[in-house]
C-alpha cells in the first residue's frame, strides 16, 4: 500500500469544520484589525527583553529561528491541523506498513471523514479560547518554515478578553506576551527539547494509532459527549444543579491501557507542566513597573472560570482541560520551589539536557529533584 494514500483523518475536513463551526470573534474594521495586528507584534518584540532579565536565559538574546504570526480563529485551527498531521506523519507511515492491508479504502475514508469532523469541533472550541500558542513542532510542515517553530497570537480572543474584563490594553497585551514568549525562550535554550518532546509524542501516537478502530472509537465517543451533553444541557436549563453539566472527567486521552502509554503521558505531563509552570512563574515576576495594571489583570483574568457557562465547563472537563490547568499549577509550584532552593541559575540547569528533566514524581516533590540535579554536581567534580 503507498503510505502517502493512508490516511485516518482529513485534516483539510477539520480545519474546515473548525472555520465553520468558530465564531468570527469581535467585530472590528480594517484599520482596527491592522492596529491590533501590529500593536500585538510590538508587544511581542518589548516583551523579550524582560524574559530575558527573568529567566536570565542567554536564549532570549536571539531568537532570529523562529517566527511570531498573529492568527484569527479559523487561522489557528489550521496551523494546528498541520502540525497534528506533520507529528502523526511518522506513526501513520508505520501503521500503514505493518496493518494498512488489514484496512479497508472504504473504512479508511469514513474513519477519516468521521474524526475530520470531529477534529473540527474540537479545533473549533478551543481556537475560540486560546490566547496564544508556542508551537514548536512547524518547522517539521515544510523546509521554507524557521526550524524554531513558531509563535501565534490570536487577536480576537485577546480583544474579546481585553474587553471582557475592561482591562488597560497595553498593559494586557504585554501580560500576554510575556508568557507566550517565554515558550519561545525555553525551546531556544533548550534546542534539544523539540526532537525529544517529538519523539515521545511519536511513540505514544505509534501505540495509540496501532490501534486505529480504539482511536476512532475514542473520538466517536466523543462526539457522542457533545451531542448528549448538548441535550442534557438543554434538559437541565432552570434547574437547580451543580453545573447542570454530565460528568465527561477523564477526556479523549481516557482508556489508556498499557504501562507503556502511562509511562509517556506521565513523562509528557511532567515536561508540559514545567514548560507552563515556569512562563507563569516569569508572568508574576511582573511588577507594576513593567505592568502598570498588573494586579488588576492578575484578578479579574483568575476570576474568569467562575462565570463560564455550563456547556463551556462541561467541554472543558472532556477535553481534560481543567486537569491540564491543575498540572500547570503543580508545575508553577515546582518551578517557585525550585528556584527559592537553587536560585534561577541552579534552576536553568533542567534545560541542559534530557536526563535533567523533572519526572512526574519530582514535580509534585521539588525538593527531590534539587537534590538530584544537587548529586550531578557533586559527581562531576
Amino acid at each position: 500500500m503507498d503510505t502517502t494514500d493512508f490516511r485516518l483523518i482529513n485534516w483539510d475536513l477539520a480545519a474546515t469544520t473548525a472555520a465553520t463551526l468558530v465564531g468570527a470573534g469581535p467585530v472590528l474594521t480594517p484599520a482596527q484589525i491592522a492596529a491590533v495586528v501590529a500593536d500585538l507584534r510590538t508587544k511581542a518584540d518589548a516583551s523579550v527583553e524582560h524574559v530575558h532579565r527573568i529567566t536570565g536565559l542567554e536564549a532570549a538574546k536571539d531568537l532570529r529561528d523562529s517566527q511570531v504570526l498573529i492568527v484569527d480563529r479559523p487561522g489557528w485551527a489550521r496551523a494546528n491541523t498541520q502540525s497534528f498531521e506533520a507529528m502523526l506523519a511518522p506513526a501513520m507511515e508505520q501503521l500503514a506498513k505493518t496493518r494498512g492491508e488489514k484496512i479497508s479504502e472504504a473504512t479508511q475514508v469514513l474513519s477519516s471523514l468521521a474524526t475530520g469532523v470531529e477534529m473540527g469541533a474540537i479545533l473549533a472550541f478551543m481556537s475560540s479560547k486560546v490566547l496564544g500558542q508556542y508551537d514548536p513542532f512547524a518547522g517539521l510542515l515544510r523546509a521554507d518554515l524557521p526550524a524554531g517553530g513558531r509563535l501565534m497570537l490570536v487577536a480576537p480572543n485577546i480583544v474579546a478578553i481585553e474587553r471582557e474584563l475592561k482591562v488597560d490594553t497595553d498593559d494586557f497585551r504585554l501580560w500576554v506576551t510575556l508568557h507566550e514568549q517565554t515558550h519561545r525562550v525555553q525551546f531556544a535554550a533548550a534546542p534539544w527539547l523539540r526532537e525529544h518532546l517529538q519523539s515521545k509524542i511519536a511513540e505514544l501516537l505509534a501505540s495509540l494509532l496501532a490501534e486505529p478502530e480504539a482511536l476512532g472509537e475514542r473520538l466517536r465517543a466523543a462526539a457522542s459527549e457533545v451531542v448528549r451533553g448538548k441535550k442534557e444541557l438543554g434538559s437541565a436549563a432552570g434547574t437547580k444543579t451543580d453545573t447542570g453539566i454530565p460528568p465527561a472527567q477523564n477526556g479523549l486521552l481516557a482508556g489508556l491501557r498499557t504501562g507503556e502509554q502511562k509511562a509517556i503521558i506521565s513523562h509528557i505531563t511532567a515536561v508540559m507542566s514545567l514548560l507552563e509552570g515556569h512562563a507563569n512563574v516569569v508572568m508574576d515576576a511582573v511588577d507594576s513597573s513593567i505592568v502598570p495594571s498588573v494586579r488588576t489583570i492578575r484578578q479579574r483574568f483568575g476570576g474568569r472560570g467562575k462565570d463560564r457557562s455550563a456547556l463551556e465547563k462541561w467541554m472543558r472537563k472532556l477535553l481534560g482541560l481543567d486537569a491540564k490547568m491543575r498540572q500547570y499549577a503543580d508545575g508553577q509550584r515546582f518551578v517557585t520551589k525550585a528556584v527559592k532552593l537553587m536560585g534561577m541559575e541552579g534552576f536553568n540547569k533542567v534545560w541542559e539536557g534530557e536526563e535533567n528533566l523533572p519526572t512526574e514524581h519530582e514535580l509534585h516533590h521539588p525538593e527531590a529533584w534539587v537534590t538530584r540535579m544537587s548529586g550531578a554536581d557533586a559527581g562531576t567534580q
